[in-house]
């Protein structure tokens, strides 16, 4: 039988539009690297299933000139960088009765908020992954070093440029060794200037955030800002369904990005050592 307008439809109880833009406005929050990321829109509405993106090589520091001499000049070389997007989402399924013994407008802020967590859990894996593979700076800590001592010799792959903000990023079974560290600082004495919501101290002039994501992995991460970036191709997308044979109800998320080490030079890869 087709519907007629006085027929409810799933779309009348829930707005696409809305969901969506509820799942990506809490993601920006949800998203633990977001401080640390470059978050461009520029490929949205794109073809293509992999982006090209641009690495610039140093021209050198600048030289003394004599009157009246040329002053040197450099080529610019640019090197590139082959990134494939990734598509990511998850659905969320009720039933009639589910819909008809709630509130519709609590169900759709529950589908939002399990699809924004299931959407950030995937991008901060892929986040990771791409620190992983591509890390040019790195170090190793023992695991007899007290923890700090061995943050204090990673960071002076920065060079010149170890000033500024920093996050150290570390599996949760670390922070008991950072505790124990005498250049501990803890949470409640770095005050406004915590970068990253879930802060939990500080040593060497790194904030330390913990990450379940890197239990498995016996890697750390010295972040500093616009190290990463996320290069969005397409923001959240919200559809709705229903199977009629049993009654079900879906909706669906799904999101198009690519995540990227933007600038390597910001980050450091540290290996703990676990034996």
């Amino acid at each position: 039988m087709a519907a007629t307008s006085n027929t409810t439809l799933l779309e009348d109880l829930f707005d696409p539009q809305v969901v969506a833009d509820v799942v990506d406005t809490k993601l920006v929050d949800y998203i633990r690297f977001a401080p640390l990321a470059k978050i461009d829109t520029t490929l949205v509405g794109r073809d293509g299933d992999e982006i090209t993106l641009p690495s610039y090589s140093y021209v050198g520091d600048a030289e003394d000139v004599e009157e009246g001499a040329d002053i040197p000049i450099a080529k610019l070389s640019q090197t590139t960088e082959k990134v494939k997007v990734s598509k990511i989402g998850k659905g969320i399924q009720f039933t009639d009765e589910a819909l008809l013994s709630g509130n519709a407008n609590d169900i759709a802020e529950e589908a939002a908020t399990q699809i924004v967590t299931a959407i950030n859990s995937s991008l901060e894996n892929k986040l990771i992954t791409a620190m992983s593979e591509t890390s040019t700076l790195t170090s190793e800590i023992a695991i007899d070093d007290d923890g700090a001592t061995g943050i204090a010799t990673a960071l002076q792959e920065f060079g010149e440029d170890i000033d500024g903000e920093k996050i150290l990023v570390v599996p949760p079974v670390y922070y008991g060794r950072l505790l124990k560290s005498s250049g501990w600082i803890p949470n409640t004495e770095i005050g406004a200037d915590i970068i990253v919501k879930g802060t939990v101290g500080m040593v060497y002039g790194c904030q330390i955030v913990l990450s379940n994501r890197l239990t498995s992995l016996n890697e750390a991460y010295i972040i500093k800002p616009n190290a990463l970036a996320i290069y969005m191709k397409r923001n959240t997308l919200v559809e709705f369904d229903r199977d009629i044979v049993d009654q079900t109800n879906y909706i669906i998320g799904s999101k198009i990005f690519a995540p990227y080490v933007y600038d390597k030079s910001k980050l450091i890869k540290l290996t703990l050592a676990t034996a």
